[in-house]
């Protein structure tokens, strides 16, 4: 049974990784102007020059054939070159593991902080805890994340200088907790809010009282009753908040000069640079389908009710 659904699933993400590829795609390449005379600036440069370098990158071919030469060229792992001739694959093996390595920061924020203070709250509905945290997470919320990080870098590296206001060492953790923090300061807010209504609902089902009727210890049934059968929710929001880090690092690795994707994916999108945006936005992608698969095959971890057809 769960064979079948994950071949399924499969089957489902192919089509929309066509599509979305597809997609990004027409968006690079359908932008006004021209990226190959951008290269040159205000220079100038010789049609004949511009001319071999647009037949270079393939950019004197119809869109379709454009498209259908670049999907070609993915399935054999080549993304292509960028303008200055490097090739895409290696300027995103260079970047993904210092964006990966931000990301494995913020998730364990988010959930360390988030899920703390939403099962604080949600244990102490309608009295001071559970005001605080709600108070706290909407002002979180409100402001914008290139504020908080900003402020975060004035506070912390500025002004204090408990930390370096710039990362030099991606591999040097403590140097990612600031802005692994700022990453993960919108979605801890609302894991927190989400984990206290959670919490709030479930303390008044039936399995609850009928766990406090046995005699069970308050521990194991917070513990292990009212936590996994509040965390589903939790475990949906944080699979699909995955692409919301990734797109959130091209913030936060700015503010701190972090040289992960969303340093690159940014100075393509200066540049126009077509192949690397479309190439970082084709891995985002296959990241994303594949952890909402995983986020569904949880479901039946964490909720042993729950079968696959």
């Amino acid at each position: 049974m769960m064979g079948r659904y994950v071949a399924r699933r499969l089957l489902q993400m192919i089509p929309v990784f066509l599509g979305t590829t597809l997609l990004i795609f027409l968006m690079v390449h359908i932008l006004p102007g021209d990226p190959i005379r951008a290269m040159f600036g205000d220079k100038g440069a010789d049609p004949a020059q511009l001319a071999s370098l647009r037949e270079k990158f393939g950019l004197d071919q119809p869109l379709y054939m454009q498209y259908f030469d670049y999907m070609k060229k993915l399935f054999q792992l080549n993304f292509g070159e960028t303008f200055g001739g490097r090739p895409v694959w290696d300027e995103m093996t260079a970047a993904f593991p210092v964006t990966i390595r931000l990301t494995i920061v913020a998730l364990v924020i988010e959930l360390l902080v988030g899920l703390s203070l939403g099962a604080w709250a949600g244990l102490k509905v309608g009295k001071a805890p559970d005001t605080g945290v709600l108070l706290f997470t909407l002002i979180v919320i409100s402001v914008p994340v290139f504020i908080m990080g900003y402020l975060a870098r004035y506070v912390f590296a500025d002004t204090l200088g408990w930390v370096a206001p710039n990362v030099d060492d991606s591999m040097d953790i403590t140097q990612l907790l600031l802005p692994g923090f700022v990453l993960a300061m919108l979605s801890m807010a609302y894991v927190a809010r989400l984990t206290r209504t959670t919490f709030a609902e479930n303390l008044r089902a039936d399995y609850m009282r009928t766990a406090l009727a046995k005699g069970l210890p308050r521990r194991r049934i917070v513990g292990v009753h009212l936590l996994r059968n509040s965390l589903i929710p939790v475990v949906t929001f944080i699979g699909t908040d995955i692409g919301g880090f990734i797109g959130g690092a091209v913030v936060t690795e700015g503010i701190f000069n972090v040289q992960g994707v969303g340093n690159l994916l940014f100075r393509a999108l200066q540049q126009r640079e077509g192949s690397t945006i479309v190439g970082i936005v084709t891995v985002f992608v296959l990241i994303i389908l594949v952890i909402n698969l995983i986020v569904d095959l949880l479901y039946a971890v964490l909720d042993p009710r729950i079968r696959y057809a």
